[in-house]
């Protein structure tokens, strides 16, 4: 199983400088995606942000969030968060060298508990202590 993070989701429903990239990649895939179910809550976040930023007009977000819908019924597992996986989160952003923020460390945390075989994600920082806490990180 490899875990996505909400990064490739919202290039892969929207267009952004990594779209192309992240659709050629999905359009490839054969094994099982999973995502925590925060990705539901972190794109409708980012969907918000798009439109109060002039980035995307509602019915852009409105058809985003519909193909985001598609892809979670379809081809991605969306895994429950367990308590003790908030608690690794919150212990991964203690620790100031990391450089996460309490959305990503929450990923991450989850994409270990679930003990995924790699993490997609566009993200720097995320990829860098996916390796660091040795997840392969899946280059896009």
């Amino acid at each position: 199983m490899l875990y996505v993070d909400t990064s490739v989701l919202v290039a892969l429903c929207t267009h952004e400088a990594k779209t192309a990239d992240v659709v050629k990649w999905y359009a490839a895939c054969t094994g099982e995606l999973a995502s925590a179910v925060w990705c539901v809550t972190e794109f409708a976040s980012v969907m918000g942000l798009k439109q109060r930023t002039g980035q995307l007009t509602q019915a852009q977000a409105q058809i985003a969030w519909l193909q985001f819908e598609r892809v979670c019924s379809n081809d991605l597992q969306l895994l429950p968060i367990e308590s003790m996986t908030f608690h690794k989160a919150a212990v991964l952003t203690m620790d100031a060298t990391t450089g996460l923020r309490a959305g990503d460390a929450l990923h991450l945390a989850c994409a270990l508990a679930a003990k995924a075989q790699g993490i997609a994600t566009l993200d720097i920082v995320l990829a860098k202590n996916a390796k660091r806490l040795k997840l392969k990180h899946v280059t896009i």
